[in-house]
């Protein structure tokens, strides 16, 4: 499937959106066989380091991946498209003369991996001749042979393509029969199969998976002329498939009747509302422009997040040396250095966290190594970190990686990647309700939305899914043509309430994009319900 096409389909908008259809077309059967087992991959990989340090490399690292991916589109009745690929290979990292140097190939032989160890060497030592001053790396524990598995219950590509499509198709029939006139619907799988070996002494071995269900529903209005269209309420999340088995338990229930989802998702249920709140979404009233309070929810969040707080806080972004999807950062490092910025209010405290359960970043360990862990980033409001990694750390004057390293494959050298950037729940006992019942005028919003911000990842203005007024202290209807805009100083100054941890939960972008050749990740931003207030909303169909 052409990358064109699956953005048609799917409809998003999130941040440097790219569908990695990366490897060759397998039959699903393959997907289930296992390539190599942990012994033969610690003897590869001492192939690769041995060779690297004949070569004179002071550092190597070696990763085996196995890369497996399952994407299923349907439209309204019809199957459009099954992608079941396998990408298999070796990837090689050294330092030489104080140098990186990187090479892969998918030719997984001991003579295959000690050439193209040997063909990173040499690029080493090409590249130190324009080398300024040499990698400094921070240590790293040496972790000996290990184990980390995603904790799944039900493997998705062990479950019958067939159930899987009849479940998008029954979501989509359930859309139509409340009078959608469109629906796309998708199943995103994917499976990272990694071992990792360095000179440290560590040898890792993961398994990781992350799944995404959604869907585009559109109800079109022949009167008017007019659509309104809404995507799923669902989160991408690091689970099995057991995250397509609605528990009543997992279902969050907002305002207006909103079903929002955690731990488990139900497609067919949230097609159907999808149907009914298109309808209703036609005959809404048009937003006046203004200031408001607003509450948004964690689906909707988590793009906010994601956008003014995960990305400016990438460190080579800080630095200047990655802008590419969307710039560099305004957070500085003078900022950082004088201990006392203003990132947001006092009640504003953000995390990096790659363990965290679910979460599409939850891993035991990064792709260099580093044991992964959580660390503050806005501590009551105030710049207290970035995000680094193991040639990075001395930067900060700090001693080791923060652990959030990555690569999309075998086949690409792994650099600093967003980890998990959430916001702290509030501590005191607060609910939706209670959030709306004071507010005297508002909107709450929920589900993400287009977006866009600028090079510095300050000026910013988003939409989003579902839109509802608030007069005092009640929902008064929908509306139509809602977007915010703000800077990131203002709009987390502006923070006021947090939600306690009951309703805390998981939005993801599956396909977050970065670097220069491209690369995409995975990342989730937890957060609760959140209010915010004075906010300047603007009119979206007035706006030229």
């Amino acid at each position: 499937m052409k990358r064109r096409k699956f953005i048609e389909l799917t409809g998003l908008g999130i941040g440097g959106m790219l569908i990695p259809v990366i490897g060759n077309s397998i039959p699903i059967t393959l997907a289930a066989e296992e390539r190599l087992d942990a012994s033969q991959k610690k003897k590869l990989a001492d192939v690769a380091l041995n060779a690297a340090k004949s070569m004179g490399a002071t550092y190597a690292d070696v990763r085996i991946g196995r890369y497996l991916n399952q994407f299923l589109t349907t439209r309204e009745n019809k199957v459009q498209n099954i992608v079941n690929t396998e990408s298999f290979g070796v990837g090689i990292r050294v330092i030489v003369n104080g140098t990186w140097g990187f090479a892969s190939t998918n030719i997984v032989t001991e003579d295959a991996i000690k050439s193209t160890s040997q063909q990173a060497a040499a690029i080493a030592k090409a590249n130190s001749k324009f080398q300024t001053e040499p990698v400094r790396l921070a240590p790293a524990k040496a972790h000996g042979e290990v184990i980390w598995k995603t904790p799944i219950e039900i493997n998705p590509f062990s479950v019958p393509v067939s159930e899987k499509v009849d479940l998008l198709l029954r979501a989509n029939a359930a859309a139509l029969e409340k009078g959608a006139n469109f629906i796309s619907s998708n199943l995103f799988q994917v499976n990272e199969q990694k071992y990792f070996a360095s000179t440290d002494g560590s040898y890792i071995d993961q398994d990781i998976h992350r799944i995404w269900p959604t869907f585009t529903v559109t109800t079109t209005d022949r009167n008017s002329g007019t659509f309104k269209t809404r995507q799923a309420l669902s989160a991408p999340m690091g689970m099995g498939y057991e995250y397509m088995i609605p528990k009543a338990k997992d279902k969050v229930q907002g305002p207006e009747g909103i079903t929002l989802y955690r731990n488990s998702y139900d497609l067919i249920e949230d097609s159907i509302a999808a149907a009914q709140q298109t309808k209703a979404m036609i005959g809404a009233k048009s937003v006046e422009p203004g200031k408001y309070d607003i509450i948004l929810e964690p689906n909707h969040l988590g793009l906010t997040i994601h956008e003014s707080v995960g990305h400016p806080l990438e460190l080579d972004r800080v630095l200047g040396y990655e802008a590419n999807y969307a710039g560099t950062s305004f957070a500085t490092m003078d900022k950082w250095k004088a201990g006392n910025f203003n990132y947001g209010s006092k009640i504003v405290n953000i995390f990096a966290d790659k363990t965290q359960p679910r979460s599409l970043g939850a891993a035991g360990y990064d792709d260099e190594g580093v044991k992964c862990r959580q660390w503050d980033l806005i501590k009551e409001g105030v710049l207290v970190n970035y995000q680094a990694i193991r040639d990075q750390a001395h930067i900060l004057n700090q001693n080791e990686s923060h652990g959030c390293c990555y690569a999309q494959s075998w086949s690409d050298v792994q650099f600093q990647r967003m980890p998990n950037v959430s916001l702290t729940p509030g501590k005191d006992k607060y609910t939706i309700d209670q959030m709306i019942r004071d507010v005297e005028k508002g909107i709450y919003i929920a589900g993400r939305g287009s977006y866009s911000i600028d090079q510095q990842r300050y000026n910013f203005q988003f939409g989003g899914t579902l839109f509802y007024e608030i007069k005092n202290g009640a929902i008064a209807g929908m509306l139509n043509d809602v977007a915010y805009q703000s800077n990131t100083q203002e709009f987390w100054n502006s923070c006021v309430k947090i939600c306690d941890e009951t309703d805390y939960r998981l939005f993801g972008s599956f396909f977050d994009g970065k670097g220069q050749p491209s690369q995409v990740s995975a990342v989730s931003h937890g957060s609760s319900t959140t209010r915010f207030n004075g906010i300047n909303v603007i009119n979206t169909a007035r706006t030229i």
